[in-house]
């Protein structure tokens, strides 16, 4: 049973900036044909829109594990799972980032969570996910730490 399920969309700017391809394409194609600028601007655009929305990551937790895009962790060996936003996002992302923590982090999605690693035979200390609901993936792995059997 999932407890928690979070798709992370590309926001709608990121949608706009990337419309910027119409004109450039229609630009490109006008001297040889107007129409070939028109069709190759459509195509380009919709197979952005299509790139963007079917490689967003979906985060997902269960009783046993998280996935986080195509990679799963047990929930047995998550530890302290910390949360940050704004400025601390940033410096988790950037200036206190380890070299060898998991990321799947996304820019236009600026808050993060921590989950450390207890797994002593795992060389990676942390994951870090960018998580529009930071608080409610920390809370959900809670649960699924209470309802994993043997804890």
């Amino acid at each position: 049973m999932t407890i928690y399920r979070e798709r992370l969309w590309p926001t709608a700017w990121l949608y706009i900036s990337t419309a910027l391809i119409i004109p450039a394409s229609i630009l490109v194609f006008m001297p040889i044909n107007i129409i070939a600028g028109y069709v190759t601007a459509a195509v380009l655009y919709g197979a952005i829109v299509l790139f963007l929305m079917f490689s967003a990551p979906t985060i997902e937790v269960d009783e046993q594990e998280l996935r986080a895009g195509k990679a799963t962790l047990p929930i047995s060996i998550i530890g302290t799972v910390s949360t940050f936003q704004g400025a601390q996002a940033t410096l988790e992302r950037g200036q206190r980032l380890d070299a060898r923590a998991w990321l799947m982090i996304r820019g236009w999605v600026s808050p993060v969570a921590k989950l450390e690693l207890v797994d002593e035979s795992d060389p990676t200390p942390y994951w870090l996910l960018s998580s529009r609901t930071p608080e409610l993936l920390a809370e959900a792995i809670a649960q699924s730490k209470l309802r994993t059997p043997g804890k």
